[in-house]
């Protein structure tokens, strides 16, 4: 979460004339449903299940596109598996520390319905830590890490250096 994976998608798909396609808007497409309201009617195990889903049937297309995931993705129904360590496929970790994902958080919170209850930076910075101490051996495993705390050209220019 904040750490500019659609942003860096979207501009990294139009600068490779490629399609761009964020998971998550993609999930509510295909379900007809925000991913709040899927959390609240159907549970995280329904949503993790359908994620699943979806990724293995983008990944198994043809088509060449950018793809932006959420957070917890790679952690989860074995999403792992389809994502590292395949030659057909470049998986790039956006590495922001901890400080700056913090000062992106608190100014956006009220636009994100997961982390729009938590109050004063401590209670942030604590489920932060929290969520990337689980995440972060997922992570790890992407085939390439990158800084994300400079500005969305120089990220784009660093993920094309791996690419090419």
């Amino acid at each position: 979460m904040a750490s500019g994976k659609s942003l860096i998608g979207r501009q990294l798909a139009k600068d490779l004339s490629v399609a761009f396609i964020d998971l998550d808007h993609y999930i509510e497409q295909k379900e007809a449903k925000s991913i709040g309201e899927i959390f609240s009617e159907k549970g995280e195990i329904y949503f993790r299940k359908r994620e699943h889903f979806y990724l293995k049937e983008l990944l198994e297309g043809s088509e060449k596109f950018v793809l932006s995931l959420g957070g917890g993705t790679p952690c989860f129904s074995n999403n792992a598996e389809l994502l590292f360590d395949k030659d057909h496929l470049n998986s790039f970790f956006l590495n922001v520390p901890l400080s700056e994902l913090l000062q992106r958080l608190m100014k956006e919170k009220s636009q994100r319905p997961l982390i729009s209850h938590i109050h004063g930076e401590e209670e942030m910075a604590e489920f932060i830590g929290k969520h990337l101490f689980e995440r972060l051996p997922f992570y790890n495993r992407a085939d390439h890490k990158i800084n994300a705390n400079q500005n969305v050209d120089k990220v784009i220019e660093d993920i094309v250096v791996k690419l090419f």
